[in-house]
């Protein structure tokens, strides 16, 4: 059993937007056995009562709260029961929970701590996206384009043997992951190999995602909208892809052939070690982020090291080098999203690429910050919802157009 002090803490990194996934899994586990729920709900109490929004509110009113949050497909599916009317206030801690509820909480908390909006919140008004508007999430999806440019839509292929090529078998594992290695008579590279490298090419698209295995035995997760060029075999003395998009790199040790990733303006080198590239045109500016090892990075005139949990961000005017969240940013790899005051626009753009949706907005948008994460897999009205619930903002759905509004 949890203590009370443990519990509070963990609730107030909860509602702060701080908490680490470890935390966070801790937090939901103990929540979702149902027990102590005296300790659970006085600890609650005790953090709405912090915040400057929640503080005013009546008892209805914060029923009405959470009857917005619990009313969904999802939690009448796992409850067992379709409900309707008004919720008592502890509705939820009485049934098993889902990981989404929980970070519906965390964003909505971590807002009202927060950030201030000048229009009084009125719980009441806001409405939940409408079930109809359910928009599915990305999966495995990419197109393989081999060199001589037939091309292979690998959500569609057989596992198995997909080609044969410079003496490298390409084949589609049970894990439904693209598996590069020395085809069955070949041990290594030899005379019978051609020289002049033979280059493939993956693609996600919007809503799409892909872990590639080289024949090196590194490994590249692959986001959505990305393309990432590379030999069908490393048999010179670098080994050499090219990224454009974001991607997760487990790149093997091979000290005397360095890994190369080329993307606009930028070289980043390294021997052996797992980092981030996020190399998308529409955003601010590229962001390499080294997880663990060493790298190596050249942009334009400058040479820049990086050590395990720092960022580095080219920028034609004023580069940067900071210490980086390394959670949130491999947070899309390991199956979810993850905000720390991060702003609407910045958010859509991750909700755009995952759901293959196009966004535009609409009148004056707050400059606020959102906090908190929730899983990947959930449907589109399930994190727009999450969003709506703090009333900074709203959404239209018409089709795959999401329009953002006030």
């Amino acid at each position: 059993m949890m203590n009370q002090n443990k519990l509070d803490d963990l609730l107030s990194l909860f509602a702060e937007g701080k908490i680490s996934r470890e935390e966070f899994e801790q937090l939901f586990d103990y929540l979702k056995s149902g027990h102590d729920t005296e300790s659970i709900n006085f600890a609650i109490d005790q953090e709405l009562a912090k915040m400057t929004k929640c503080a005013s509110l009546t008892d209805e009113e914060r029923d009405t709260m959470f009857k917005n949050i619990v009313v969904t497909n999802k939690f009448r599916q796992e409850s067992g029961t379709e409900r309707t009317g008004v919720f008592v206030f502890r509705a939820w801690y009485q049934v098993g929970v889902a990981a989404s509820l929980l970070a519906i909480l965390s964003i909505g908390l971590y807002f009202y701590t927060n950030r201030t909006i000048e229009s009084q919140v009125a719980f009441s008004d806001s409405k939940t996206i409408i079930e109809k508007a359910i928009i599915k999430p990305g999966g495995d999806k990419a197109v393989l384009t081999l060199s001589d440019g037939s091309e292979i839509i690998l959500e569609d292929a057989k596992k198995g043997l997909l080609a044969n090529q410079a003496g490298v078998s390409i084949q589609k594992t049970a894990d439904g992951e693209l598996l590069y290695s020395f085809a069955k008579n070949v041990s290594s590279v030899s005379e019978t190999i051609p020289k002049e490298l033979i280059y493939n090419k993956i693609e996600t698209p919007f809503g799409g995602k892909y872990q590639i295995n080289l024949p090196d035995g590194s490994k590249v997760w692959l986001n959505s909208a990305s393309t990432l060029r590379f030999p069908a075999l490393f048999s010179g003395n670098t080994r050499e892809v090219e990224l454009n998009g974001e991607a997760y790199f487990d790149v093997a040790k091979n000290p005397n052939k360095p890994f190369k990733v080329i993307t606009k303006d930028q070289i980043v080198e390294v021997l052996g070690t797992q980092f981030n590239i996020n190399s998308y045109s529409d955003e601010e500016s590229f962001k390499t982020t080294l997880i663990e090892g060493s790298v190596k990075i050249i942009y334009k005139d400058r040479v820049v090291l990086l050590s395990p949990g720092q960022q580095f961000q080219p920028n034609m005017k004023s580069s940067k080098l900071i210490e980086a969240d390394t959670e949130e940013v491999t947070a899309w790899k390991n199956g979810y999203f993850l905000f720390k005051d991060e702003d609407i626009q910045s958010i859509m753009r991750k909700v755009s690429r995952w759901y293959d949706v196009e966004v535009s907005y609409a009148g004056d948008i707050p400059d606020v910050g959102f906090g908190g994460n929730i899983s990947r897999s959930k449907d589109i009205n399930e994190v727009l919802n999450v969003l709506q619930l703090t009333n900074a903002v709203h959404f239209k759905v018409e089709g795959r157009r999401i329009t953002v509004m006030r």
